[in-house]
């Protein structure tokens, strides 16, 4: 069996799955400060009456980092940039303690700029004097020749006790120096947290006797073992959404274009699903309005859920406990809609009751006021929907299906996605004029997600074969190449294939590297006078999103 978890701002979402069947499904509230304990409750009660020795994997969807990062909740962390020569220093707008200093390699990994002695036991005295304990290092080319990064946190690792020191080049391999820098700082400031998380949870599962593997879904819709996750914790920012998109996907298994629109009770977020595949953001995640490496699908979440609170001005961004008819205090959007559509939803007398007492402020019927917040929330919808949309025309696989159909984008449908969904899709796909996709496990599907997809993986390799040396992500691996007579690049590739597949020999996922598809290949000759004085190779090899070999779709 396969077991997924999604712990979501409002609810807490399990499915446990085998041969083509939902065998359980739960939803419980989730406990804002404490998500350990939202995760167990729904893990015990999936369990329950079941043979824990017959799963084989679990996978946990989590707003912690994400959390983390959006309520300052993450450790005080200093940044410290060698941006050699180029931007000036104010350029970089990172937030935090930040600390420039000399030393610099060029993009062929060459050193220009030793490091300086006294810049050093500047930057160590504050360390000390500070008390700060997490450092976020990044130099510029350091995923060519990370020598700086190195020795500066040897450095630090010898002269200042309990300092945690995190380096762009073993965070990611990939070029531009602003957005490396970034994702370092945000690993930085969340790895002690998500290690903590990650140590109660395995010593949790120790404590059930369970030993099926543990697996953290990503923000491109993969997923990594828990254990690879305790370097790169900023992975598994935005997991929520992407667990969503792989759910409708999952439920859907077509090549249709769609909007994903996952409803919970706090937000909803908005996914694109182009011709079955989920759709990526080209540039990385963004976090805190700063572009990283995190590789994500294209989303966006909306302060607008199912128990966004409804008053006299209107529907209010924020959430202060479940719709009425479930026993909340306040009325909702869920009540609005469950009076204006007739939904029978819980108790509709406190629903009606609710919305009565702000309609008679309005001097409005409870009907009218029910119609006018329903209007509301679809076009609200609706605008953040099309607004996406502008936004989803500059991804190249949006521009690409354009090319191969020669016809502007159409959308097929919606696709619905979380307890609310069934009470709001159907009136935004009405506005849109196109079909809506409401499931019966629609309400969970997040987690289904969760437990279906395969694990992830991408490898880059840079090549350079006047100066011998090579580069790999991930890993921040720099070696030296043995033969550079005749390399070709057919060389290169088969390099790139055989380290994903040394890796994921490690991750336990050689079932999928044989599935791995090479998405860059560059070539570039290197010029001196007449003469060509090497080559430069820049290979990307990568295991895409998808679902495991167990997944044959849901019967009901």
């Amino acid at each position: 069996m396969l077991m997924g978890i999604d712990v979501g701002g409002t609810f807490t979402d399990g499915v446990l799955y085998r041969a083509g069947k939902i065998v359980k499904s739960v939803k419980k509230p989730t406990e804002e400060d404490n998500l350990k304990n939202s995760l167990l409750q729904v893990l015990d009660e999936l369990l329950a009456a079941e043979d824990k020795e017959q799963i084989q994997r679990i996978v946990l969807s989590t707003t912690l980092v994400t959390n983390s990062l959006a309520t300052g909740r993450g450790e005080k962390t200093a940044m410290v940039l060698l941006p050699g020569y180029g931007l000036p220093h104010d350029s970089y707008e990172l937030k935090g303690d930040t600390h420039f200093m000399k030393g610099a390699v060029d993009f062929r990994g060459r050193e220009i700029e030793p490091l300086d002695k006294e810049e050093i036991r500047d930057l160590l005295d504050w360390i000390k004097d500070s008390g700060v304990k997490r450092i976020a290092l990044a130099a510029k080319f350091a995923n060519r020749n990370n020598v700086h990064e190195l020795m500066l946190k040897k450095r630090i690792g010898e002269e200042c006790d309990g300092v945690h020191v995190s380096i762009s080049s073993e965070i990611s391999g990939k070029l531009n120096f602003p957005r490396r820098a970034a994702t370092t700082y945000f690993t930085a400031m969340t790895i002690s947290e998500w290690n903590r998380f990650a140590d109660q949870i395995e010593a949790a599962l120790e404590h059930r006797g369970i030993k099926a593997e543990v697996h953290v879904l990503k923000a491109d819709g993969g997923t990594m073992p828990l254990t690879a996750s305790r370097t790169k914790p900023c992975e598994t920012v935005f997991s929520g959404p992407a667990a969503s998109t792989m759910g409708g996907s999952a439920l859907t298994r077509d090549k249709l274009n769609s909007v994903v629109v996952d409803v919970g009770g706090t937000t909803t977020d908005l996914s694109l699903i182009i011709a079955g595949e989920p759709l990526y953001a080209s540039k990385g995640a963004v976090i805190e309005n700063q572009l990283t490496h995190v590789n994500s699908f294209a989303v966006r979440s909306i302060p607008l859920g199912g128990d966004s609170v409804i008053t006299i001005q209107g529907v209010q961004s924020y959430r202060l406990g479940p719709a009425a008819c479930f026993g909340g205090e306040q009325a909702t959007v869920t009540d609005a809609f469950n009076i204006h559509l007739n939904l029978n939803l819980g108790e509709v007398s406190q629903s009606q009751s609710k919305l009565h007492a702000i309609a008679q402020e309005l001097q409005l019927d409870t009907a009218s006021l029910s119609a006018r917040i329903v209007e509301e929330v679809s076009q609200r919808l609706l605008a953040e929907v099309n607004d996406m949309f502008r936004q989803w025309e500059n991804e190249p696989a949006y521009k690409v299906w354009e090319v191969i159909n020669q016809r502007k984008f159409t959308l097929d449908r919606v696709i619905g996605i979380g307890a609310a969904a069934p009470a709001l899709v159907p009136a935004l796909s009405g506005l849109m004029q196109v079909e809506s996709f409401i499931h019966e496990y629609s309400p969970v599907a997040n987690a289904l997600g969760a437990a279906v997809v395969r694990p992830t993986l991408s490898v880059i390799l840079h090549v350079d074969t006047q100066t011998k040396k090579y580069t790999l992500d991930p890993g921040g691996i720099i070696g030296t190449l043995e033969k550079t007579n005749n390399f070709q690049m057919d060389h290169a590739r088969a390099m790139a294939r055989q380290h994903l597949h040394t890796i994921g020999q490690e991750l336990g996922m050689e079932d999928y590297t044989a599935e791995a598809d090479f998405f860059l290949e560059e070539q570039f000759n290197m010029i001196r006078g007449w003469d060509r004085t090497g080559k430069l190779f820049e290979v990307g090899i990568q295991v895409s999103p998808g679902f495991v070999n167990e997944y044959e779709g849901v019967t009901i």
